[in-house]
């Protein structure tokens, strides 16, 4: 197991809280503190590593988000102008008022 609660009792190790960056090292076994935090065991030669080699996929990444968001906003831009094109276009001739139970009114139409 790797990762660890608060007010677990753990053995000898390095533990990390990735959401403050707490460092807590462990001699022999005790409990870790916070009832909510969330703990990685984890050698410090690891975390020092994966540091850069996260920094790395970021960097290699980026420019692929940075396409893909534009091409998200500019579909839903486009699709939102043809939604409110369409929606102002189409009429469906309902009144939530009028109930038409039993027909709608026929015109007179004078000849």
């Amino acid at each position: 197991m790797l990762t660890y609660k608060g007010g677990q009792t753990v053995g000898k190790g390095t533990y990390w809280d990735l959401a403050s960056g707490r460092r807590v090292d462990v001699t022999s076994e005790a409990v870790l503190a916070g009832g909510t935090a969330t703990y990685v065991r984890m050698s410090a030669g690891v975390m020092l590593l994966s540091g850069p080699l996260i920094g790395l996929l970021y960097t290699i990444l980026m420019p692929f988000i940075g396409i893909a968001s534009l091409a998200a906003l500019a579909a839903r831009s486009g699709l939102g102008g043809l939604y409110n094109l369409a929606a102002k276009s189409v009429s469906f001739g309902w009144r939530p008022i009028n109930a038409y139970l039993s027909g709608r009114k026929k015109r007179n139409v004078r000849r």
